[in-house]
């Protein structure tokens, strides 16, 4: 066993591509290696911005060699499945396969396929040369004359088996035991021997392989600057990520910018900062609030400490937080009222009217939701109105990523109220499953109202175009929106009847272009509602089978009702009553189902008490009564742990009734009337959950 050592430099790679190149260099070597008859160890894949490599160990000296036999058609089968037999074997003619005599089925062919085995050293230099034509960059180029394609220019390959060159060429590059360090630290060649002496020696010529180490050496120095200025690092954990793709030797130093700059609401000093220059910002760690120092992180050990390039991104960072500071003069001389007006010229959607006719319609459905999450209506009126009105500042327009919180910067200027202000800024969240909701306990009802009337308003519109999700894409990201509803329903126990808010911003939207019909728009968007709850729900450990328990019973919309009754249901079935309730009332359905199928008639309908002879039909009717009417006053109050103490009761009589009463009886009366009676325990379970959904 042999350890392999293959490491593909070239020009820089992009940041965005490193981790997902080092990820798939190993799994289509791996897979390649083993289609081949290879079967090798552990795989390990790094990533810098000059050079992907990949380390593998006990790789076997060479394939083993296969015996196989290939069944193939009968003899007298027709030539076209004789020949494909053929080709798919690999023989010349059908002389070279061997006749199977089979008395019962036929006489059939069979090929003997002999394949020797290979040396590493072919299949390891097939297999890469293959990958590295065929590699799944987003974005490739080609340089030359050549029409080999790589991220940029390919610039030397190294590949060792057990210290031994592996001999191939990509693109006219001849494999070997040599790499190069840091471009500018340490470029000129050396040998490498394994992987051990080839991350020694990498270290040494001032190039850091590992990427988590490189954003964690980032991390320390960041940290320790930023303690020594009495500051302290506002961390981002995607910009560290990115940084460890720009460098191979990275060290961090610390520049600064006037602090007239600092009038500029902070997260857009941090934002230009980071998209521009890829700078972290740092903080006073008492106030919070930013300082007028940044930390960037070079590629180099300056010979003098790194002064001139810092002077060189305070310049840069300069220019950009002066252009911050401009648009941030120019938009405070324009209310947002002013802004808003403008939205009537930019297209939200072709069928779906101007971000103005949007927000028209998301201002009358936060009003009518307003009642819903104790927002008082006029202010969530006046938030919706405003809420999109920040997209044609000149802020937005330069950091689309600062929408809403601009909103709320502009609003708090001109002293609008605190919750509208905020309901600016709070009404696109939860932006992904782990961004937070606005909160009603918080203060923050009115984002609460203007947040669902956005995304039902969205989730409409688009239903009603028919851009629904596909199982290939989601455009415009309606699964999040849905999931956006669920989790500020449920996180603030609102009760949402969602049939009603479908239908109110399905009224709003009169003026466009449907392509779908209203009663279909309704039905299928509760039905994707009920997909996503799925999907959260089972995240948190909820079984899908209750779920689709409730929601068969019909007119199920209560986001917030469905979800305890399911809570409420899984504990109950996770007791005896509930375990033999369920086995008792699947018992009733299956009997139900069998007889009328052989009736060819339903037995739903009310018995008749006089036929009633024995105590335990009895005694099952008067339960079924009581259970009915308990389950029913219970649901109305909400109280549904009440619901399943009351529907417990049905236990007893129900195990009773099957060990006692014989259902088919004699008398066709009799037995027509225990039947409708078993219909009865369905018809109780009903104002609860179908219990026919429930597996188990």
């Amino acid at each position: 066993m042999s350890e392999l050592l293959l490491e593909l430099l070239s020009e820089e790679i992009p940041a965005r591509m490193q981790l997902r190149a080092a990820d798939d260099l190993k799994r289509l070597v791996i897979d390649g290696l083993k289609a081949r008859g290879l079967d090798v160890g552990e795989a390990r894949a790094f990533s810098t911005p000059r050079r992907l490599t990949l380390v593998i160990e006990n790789v076997p000296h060479g394939s083993p060699a296969i015996s196989d036999e290939k069944k193939g058609p009968r003899v007298g089968a027709p030539e076209q499945a004789v020949q494909g037999f053929l080709k798919s074997a690999g023989l010349a003619s059908i002389a070279d396969a061997t006749v199977v005599k089979d008395e019962k089925k036929g006489d059939y062919y069979v090929a003997k396929i002999e394949k020797p085995g290979r040396d590493a050293p072919e299949i390891i230099a097939e297999t890469v040369t293959d990958v590295a034509a065929k590699f799944p960059w987003p974005k490739s180029m080609r340089w030359g004359s050549s029409t080999f394609q790589w991220v940029r220019p390919l610039q030397s390959v190294l590949c060792l088996l057990g210290g031994k060159v592996v001999p191939f060429e990509i693109n006219g590059i001849a494999s070997g035991h040599e790499t190069r360090g840091h471009r500018f630290l340490g470029p000129g060649p050396f040998k490498v021997k394994n992987f051990a002496d080839y991350q020694e020696k990498l270290e040494s010529h001032h190039v850091i392989l590992d990427p988590t180490k490189r954003a964690a050496a980032i991390s320390e120095q960041s940290h320790a600057l930023a303690k020594e200025a009495k500051l302290e690092l506002v961390e981002d954990e995607a910009l560290m990520a990115e940084n460890a793709g720009l460098t191979e030797w990275p060290v961090v130093l610390m520049g600064s910018f006037e602090k007239a700059f600092l009038e500029v609401p902070g997260e857009v000093l941090t934002t230009s900062m980071k998209m521009h220059q890829k700078c972290f910002s740092v903080r006073d760690p008492k106030s919070k609030k930013l300082a007028n120092k940044f930390l960037l992180v070079s590629n180099l050990v300056a010979k003098d400490g790194g002064a001139q390039i810092v002077s060189g991104n305070e310049k840069v960072i300069r220019a950009r937080l002066s252009d911050a500071k401009f648009f941030w003069e120019q938009d405070l001389k324009h209310p947002l009222g002013e802004m808003a007006g403008k939205l009537a010229h930019i297209t939200f959607h072709e069928k779906l009217g101007s971000q103005k006719d949007r927000v028209e319609r998301i201002e009358q459905l936060a009003f009518e939701l307003a009642g819903a999450c104790d927002a008082d209506p006029q202010d969530a009126r006046r938030a919706a109105g405003l809420c999109k009105a920040d997209l044609v500042s000149e802020m937005v327009g330069e950091f689309p990523e600062l929408q809403g919180l601009m909103g709320r910067y502009y609003a708090e200027h001109v002293g609008t109220k605190p919750e509208i202000a905020r309901a600016l800024e709070l009404h696109y969240k939860p932006k992904g499953p782990t961004d937070t909701v606005p909160r009603e306990d918080q203060g923050d009802a009115v984002a609460v109202a203007v947040a669902l009337a956005d995304k039902l308003d969205t989730l409409v519109g688009f239903w009603a175009i028919g851009e629904k999700p596909t199982g290939s894409g989601d455009p415009y990201q309606l699964r999040r929106a849905a999931l956006g509803v669920i989790r500020i329903v449920l996180e603030n126990d609102l009760r949402v009847p969602l049939a009603t808010y479908i239908a109110k911003a399905e009224g709003l939207l009169k003026d466009a272009k449907k392509s779908a019909k209203s009663d279909s728009i309704q039905d299928d968007l509760i039905a994707f509602f009920a997909d996503r709850l799925k999907v959260f729900l089972k995240d948190q450990g909820k079984r899908h089978d209750l779920i689709d328990a409730v929601f068969s019973l019909g007119g199920q919309d209560d986001l917030a009702l469905i979800v305890k009754r399911v809570e409420a249901l899984d504990a109950f079935l996770k007791t005896d009553d509930g375990t033999n309730l369920l086995a008792g009332v699947k018992r009733a359905a299956n009997i139900l189902s069998i007889e009328e199928k052989k009736d060819k008639k339903s037995h739903a309908g009310p018995y008749d008490l006089a036929l009633l002879k024995d105590k335990e039909e009895i005694a099952l009717a008067a339960a079924i009564e009581a259970v009915k009417q308990d389950t029913t006053s219970a649901i109305q109050v909400e109280n549904f742990a009440g619901a399943m103490r009351a529907l417990s009761e049905l236990r007893a009589p129900v195990d009773a009734f099957f060990e006692k009463i014989l259902v088919n009886a004699e008398d066709k009366q009799v037995r027509e009337n225990r039947l409708r009676l078993l219909s009865e325990i369905r018809a109780a379970t009903l104002t609860v959950a179908d219990f026919s959904k429930i597996s188990g």
